[in-house]
């Protein structure tokens, strides 16, 4: 038997237990990408074997227990006891599924180069268990090449070859936590592969379980999918981010402006400036480009400009800040007590990867400033690797006799659970990053855009 028919009949077979929801999935990485993929695959009728390398994680998820607030955990006990998920940290499972879906972070190195460190030791735990017949997608936001150049090597060691003893896909995920219009089963999927039978059984996968699945022609141009849509957000929001600072030099309020201009039907797109990125995609991803376009001598000069002026947000909020302490208190930063209104990266949820306002508390204090947060959906700092000096902070208790003695709030996050109307009356000055306070209508004079 030739090559392309064991291949073809290894296809077969999996597209047959693909289309019968017969099949067992394997999703890597119980995060934000990883979880709800389960949840929908699960729902779809697959069984589905979860993997992650926090033990305490994967000890809470199996006692029903979710660590996403979005995810009810009464969703996942329900799931447990259908005994068609469960999670595990022990790769060797993975040679009992028949497709693995790989969801592990992909972020930057100190000096802004793609850290491939995750995606490089699941290909080993993988290639380890690796058996005829199995599809491998990867689903890690990344720069075009990674799946072919730096994944399939990998998966390679196992013996077996790609495309003809096993399938490699690339789907990039398309989540947006705390988005109660869209879920994981209704937003369309990308798939791309390096070859048509491959394509195919993508595809056939991922049409079980999303709404609507568009293949493109490879794995690199899945891959550019990805990272196009959110380069598209990173350099409108500094493009907003900068009207902001112009319209606010002439008195003009950058919101409603937007407002004026979302009006129209056609030509525009609203988007909306804050305190800076937060997230794990648009902070890192437009990088991931510029990283792989030096190799072809190509200049991103727009995508590091968006990059340069998102970054220096953060530099903006504490400054406006500084003059309003100084104009409406006649005080200084250093030695004024500040508090942070949010520390996840955007409203609702309890997702602070990249979180603009951890860097800002770090700042402040830095000047002098005597920092707390609140946060209702964080009721304490977890551990990062860029901000471990934060870790096992609290969030305060929320209440008029807390807010009083601070010289100033700082709102970065917009949680729609909260009162910004006791915020303004119980504060002697409010500086709004988010515009949180638009409908705030008494104690307006204590309010300060930035």
């Amino acid at each position: 038997m030739t090559t392309i028919e064991t291949a073809a009949g290894l296809a077969r077979e999996l597209k047959q237990k693909l289309s019968s929801r017969s099949a067992t999935l394997a999703v890597i990485g119980m995060g934000y990408v990883g979880l709800p993929l389960a949840v929908a695959a699960h729902h779809a009728g697959f069984k589905v074997l979860g993997f992650d390398v926090d033990p305490t994680k994967v000890e809470a998820i199996n006692a029903g227990k979710s660590p996403i607030k979005s995810l009810s955990s009464e969703k996942i006990a329900a799931m447990i006891s259908t005994k068609r998920f469960r999670v595990t940290s022990d790769y060797a499972d993975i040679g009992s599924v028949d497709a693995v879906m790989i969801c592990v972070p992909t972020p930057l190195t100190e000096h802004r180069d793609p850290d491939m460190s995750f995606i490089e030791r699941t290909g080993e735990s993988i290639s380890t268990h690796l058996k005829p017949g199995q599809l491998i997608v990867l689903e890690s936001t990344t720069y075009p090449g990674t799946t072919t150049d730096v994944l399939r090597p990998i998966l390679e060691r196992s013996g077996l070859k790609t495309g003809s003893d096993y399938f490699l896909a690339y789907s990039p995920e398309r989540e947006d936590p705390g988005n109660p219009n869209f879920e994981t089963a209704t937003i369309p999927r990308i798939v791309g592969a390096d070859d048509d039978i491959t394509a195919d059984l993508a595809v056939t996968l991922y049409s079980q379980i999303v709404s609507r699945v568009m293949k493109v022609s490879g794995t690199a141009t899945a891959e550019a999918v990805k990272l196009t849509e959110n380069i598209f957000r990173s350099v409108n929001i500094a493009l907003v981010n900068e009207l902001k600072i112009i319209y606010g030099r002439m008195g003009i309020d950058i919101w409603e402006v937007i407002e004026g201009a979302k009006t129209k039907p056609f030509g525009f797109m609203a988007f909306y400036p804050g305190p800076g990125l937060g997230g794990h995609c648009i902070p890192i991803d437009p990088f991931y480009l510029s990283w792989k376009a030096r190799e072809f001598n190509v200049a991103t000069r727009f995508i590091e400009l968006a990059g340069e002026i998102n970054a220096m947000a953060p530099q903006y909020v504490i400054d406006e800040l500084i003059g309003a302490l100084s104009k409406r208190s006649r005080k200084s930063l250093n030695g004024s007590k500040i508090l942070v209104a949010g520390l996840a990266y955007k409203k609702n949820v309890d997702d602070m990867r990249e979180s603009p306002a951890l860097r800002i508390i770090e700042m402040l204090e830095e000047r002098g400033a005597e920092v707390s947060y609140y946060d209702p959906f964080i009721p304490a700092i977890p551990m990062t690797r860029e901000h471990a000096n934060l870790a096992g902070r609290k969030s305060i208790v929320w209440g008029k006799a807390a807010l009083t003695p601070y010289d100033a709030v700082l709102i970065t996050t917009d949680h729609d659970n909260v009162s910004y109307q006791d915020m303004v009356s119980w504060s002697k000055l409010v500086v709004d990053t988010r515009n949180a306070t638009a409908a705030v209508a008494t104690g307006r004079e204590k309010i300060v855009a930035a």
